[in-house]
Parts: structure tokens; C-alpha cells; sequence
């Protein structure tokens, strides 16, 4: 495994300082999130593939550092029933075919969550049992079978003809893929293109254990995001893991995102990668840094510090 960083965290650098800072962290690749919800301003796919000369130039200051680009990331919701959803399916779509044109095999992205019934404005995470009320399995078939299928049926065939060969989906929250259960769900329809990007953070919060994930994926990994939760003692056992305050409201969540260490010791994170690299997996782990309960540059450096010294190599 070798280390990564996803871009948006350095959102406000320029394309050379983001780079030269990467070098300076220790890291040997960069996840270029660009699209859908991120504003990272460094790669964004329209951009470059409407000027070429742009685009030879910022490879070339990458190639120039000994840095390798890691994955191509556009996390979006191309199933959000309004203009939004259109937006984010222009730019995976562009995205995609970006990615075919530099030779970046791997896209980390996300399911999409649509609506809950047509004529529905807004999307629907149905997460309530789907045998009461009694509409509920009508809206769990429409969401799959009406609205998500038939997207990514389309999504993987573009992606194959652009010489696309992993598509890694984010287990996150408010998303039609948000664990294994519903990963499968949709790989079993599109095919094994369709893998996982493993991220710990999320699935802490909801009360799954990432080590027993990983050996549910096995080669469904595609890709695995190094980040932590932590439950927030004497607030979790109150409210409960479902959370609606802002994420900077720390002091007073049940849970938070933190730094690498700061929500599961470093020997959990060394059975973390023994298993992910026992089921198979060999690729890049991508610091994604979102604590604020610290500054970014002390979460970025304990992050890094804590993952270089835990994943296999």
C-alpha cells in the first residue's frame, strides 16, 4: 500500500504550492478531487479538457515531483432529482473521460441517492424498514430499480469504452451505497467494475466495524480512505449516533471526524490494514483530513504520521 492525499484540503494553495506541499508531507500520490461537491480548484475535469495545454502542463509539474496521481475523485449525487443532479452527472461523466485521457485507471465517487417516488424534488435516504408503511418497498424498487440501475448500467459503459477499469463508491451517509449490503446490490446488477471506497470514518458512526467490513469487501475493495471517528463519550450514550448538528459544532456532537489516531489507536489501524491487505488489497490509502477539532495542518501531520506508521508496504 503507499500513501495519498485527497487535494480538497489544500483547496486554498495553488496548483505548484499544493504539490511541493504534498512533497514536503512525505506522501508519495495525490487524490484529485475536483467536481460535484468539491470546490478543489486544481484538476477540474472541464477545465482541462477543454484546454490541453493546460492539462500537459500540470501533469508535467506532477511527473516533475515523483508524484503519482492515485485516483481522480468526484464525489456528487448524479441521482438528485434537480438541477444539482444534472450538474454532477456532466462533471462524473467529464470526469470519467479525463481519466481515460491521462491513463488514471480508478475513479472514487459516489452512488448517487434519487428522490423517493416520481415527482419527488429532493433526494430520499430511506434507511427505516421496508415493510412498514406499506409504501416503503415501492420506494426502495423505484430508487433501485427505476432510478439507480439504469444510471450506472450506463455510467460503467462509458467508463469501459474511456479505459476506466475501478469505479470505487464512498460508503457515505444520505447515498444509496452505504455499506456492503447495498455495494453488492449494485455490483450484482452492473458488474465488478463497481467496488467500495473503504473509509472507516463513516462506518464507525454507524455502528459497523471497518475490520469486518474489509473481510466482507474482499476484492470489492477498490480503494480505502484514511480517516477516523470518534464517539464522543457521555453525548453518544444520550442523543444517539444520528446527528444533525453543523460539523463544527465539535463540543457538542455525539460524534466527530478527527485525525488518523485520535478517534482508534494505532494498533487498530494496524489490524485495520493487516486485514484490508489479507483480502487482497495492494493499492493506495488516501488521507482525507476533515477534524475540526484541531488545525488542519496538526490534523494533516498527525494524520500522516499515524498512517505511515500503520499501513503495510
Amino acid at each position: 500500500m503507499k500513501l495519498s492525499i485527497c487535494t480538497d484540503v489544500m483547496g486554498d494553495l495553488s496548483f505548484t504550492d499544493m504539490l511541493d506541499k504534498c512533497v514536503a508531507l512525505g506522501v508519495e500520490g495525490i487524490e484529485m478531487t475536483g467536481g460535484g461537491w468539491s470546490p478543489g480548484p486544481h484538476f477540474r475535469a472541464e477545465t482541462l479538457l477543454a484546454d490541453k495545454a493546460l492539462l500537459k502542463s500540470k501533469l508535467k509539474e506532477i511527473e516533475a515531483r515523483g508524484l503519482q496521481i492515485a485516483a481522480l475523485n468526484c464525489s456528487a449525487n448524479p441521482l438528485d432529482p434537480g438541477e444539482m443532479g444534472a450538474r454532477h452527472r456532466k462533471e462524473m461523466e467529464d470526469t470519467f473521460t479525463l481519466a481515460g485521457e491521462i491513463g488514471v485507471r480508478k475513479i472514487v465517487t459516489m452512488s448517487g441517492l434519487p428522490e423517493a417516488a416520481p415527482g419527488d424534488t429532493v433526494p430520499n435516504w430511506l434507511v427505516y424498514t421496508k415493510s412498514w408503511p406499506n409504501e416503503m418497498p415501492e420506494r426502495d424498487r423505484y430508487q433501485w430499480e427505476d432510478r439507480a440501475f439504469p444510471f450506472w448500467h450506463g455510467l460503467v459503459e462509458h467508463a469501459t469504452k474511456v479505459g476506466v477499469e475501478k469505479i470505487a463508491l464512498e460508503n457515505f451517509s444520505a447515498m444509496l451505497v452505504w455499506n456492503p449490503e447495498t455495494l453488492f446490490r449494485l455490483r450484482n446488477e452492473v458488474g465488478e467494475m463497481v467496488g467500495m471506497n473503504l473509509d472507516p470514518s463513516h462506518l464507525f458512526w454507524k455502528g459497523a466495524c471497518p475490520i469486518a467490513v474489509a473481510r466482507a469487501l474482499g476484492p470489492a475493495i477498490h480503494h480505502v480512505h484514511g480517516k477516523d471517528t470518534r464517539i464522543e463519550r457521555g453525548l453518544a450514550d444520550v442523543n444517539g449516533l444520528l446527528e444533525l448538528k453543523e460539523v463544527t459544532d465539535v463540543a457538542n456532537r455525539s460524534w466527530n471526524y478527527v485525525a488518523v489516531g485520535a478517534g482508534h489507536d494505532l494498533q487498530w489501524w494496524k489490524e485495520f490494514f493487516s486485514v484490508v491487505g489479507m483480502m487482497g488489497y495492494d493499492g493506495w490509502v488516501s488521507l482525507e483530513m476533515e477534524d475540526f477539532t484541531m488545525s488542519t495542518e496538526a490534523g494533516i501531520q498527525s494524520s500522516i504520521d499515524a498512517l505511515q506508521a500503520t499501513i503495510i508496504r
